[in-house]
């Protein structure tokens, strides 16, 4: 499996990263565990969570999706071997999205107990936080890479005046820079990464991993029409997808998909993989059918002409 330099980390990841927000939500612990062995077993090593997976659900708190790695990782003994990922930041019950100095330092210790590691390998901002300044947040992130608890930072959904910001706070205070970005990014929706996002992260030599790689579930091309909206819940989000524009993507799917022998969803997560800045899209399974789908898009290679086709159908976002 060919591995990628994670931007200025120090960190090593296959070119596909795990998805944990299913784990205690649609795959059961044990279906959980079974897609961690198999993810592990086919050569890829970076799992993603964060501590408000899955809060959303009725009953759940929030730390569901880390309980259940933690067990994993306990079970199996295996932990050098994951490149483990999660995020604080997001409202878990609060009212509010916290990165102050205050709430991290408890947020990282509740992380912890969970995943049972005594380190977070990538540490993300999970959404930023206007009411705390860059330095308050980083100085507390500093702290926790100074005691071993933290190896990486990363930011998940900043603009490019947002990240330039704080890396201009870190450089200017001495502290830790962001060096991994978590964008949304697909074929259907680009325009929030390509451009200045994307010329800031080249530039400053930042690592990508990128989630929606297949835009809710439209880019597998089993939402066709508005017939096919109860194929699953996420299906009444697709209407927004259902146009000319998400056809013209569907077709140019459908064509590479047959060329190379292969599924749309992993064509359009290849697509992802090699487009330019991106180290490693993000992607969930619920079966472990839909996992080896998965570990073919790690590998699948698309030529010059597959690229140029898919980029022109979904070329406007």
């Amino acid at each position: 499996m060919e591995m990628r330099k994670l931007g200025r980390s120090g960190l090593t990841i296959a070119p596909l990263v795990l998805g944990g927000n299913v784990f205690g939500w649609t795959a059961d612990k044990k279906t959980s565990f079974d897609l961690l062995d198999r993810f592990v077993d086919a050569g890829l090593n970076a799992v993603d969570t964060a501590d408000a997976y899955s809060r959303w659900i009725p009953g759940h708190v929030g730390g569901e999706s880390e309980t259940i790695i933690g067990e994993w990782l306990a079970s199996r003994k295996n932990r050098d071997r994951i490149v483990l990922i999660t995020k604080v930041g997001s409202d878990m019950g609060s009212g509010r999205k916290d990165l102050s100095a205050a709430y991290i330092a408890k947020a990282v210790e509740d992380s912890l107990r969970r995943l049972q590691t005594d380190r977070i390998d990538l540490y993300f901002s999970h959404w930023p936080d206007p009411t705390v300044s860059h330095e308050e947040t980083l100085g507390a992130y500093d702290k926790l890479i100074k005691a071993g608890k933290v190896r990486a930072i990363g930011c998940s959904n900043y603009d490019a005046d947002l990240l330039k910001a704080a890396l201009a706070a870190s450089e200017a205070n001495g502290l830790p820079r962001y060096t991994v970005l978590q964008p949304e990014y697909n074929l259907y929706n680009r325009s929030s990464f390509e451009g200045p996002l994307r010329d800031l992260v080249l530039a400053e030599d930042m690592g990508v991993i990128s989630y929606y790689a297949l835009a809710s579930g439209f880019l597998s091309g089993k939402y066709r029409s508005a017939d096919d909206k109860g194929k699953s819940a996420r299906g009444g989000a697709m209407d927004k997808f259902l146009n000319a524009r998400g056809f013209a993507i569907l077709g140019a799917l459908d064509a590479v998909a047959q060329k190379h022998g292969a599924a749309q969803a992993e064509v359009a997560i290849a697509w992802v993989r090699q487009s330019r800045g991106i180290t490693a899209p993000i992607a969930s399974a619920t079966s472990l059918a839909q996992l080896e789908s998965l570990i073919k898009a790690a590998t699948l290679q698309l030529d010059a002409e597959d690229m140029a086709a898919l980029d022109a159908a979904g070329a406007k976002s």
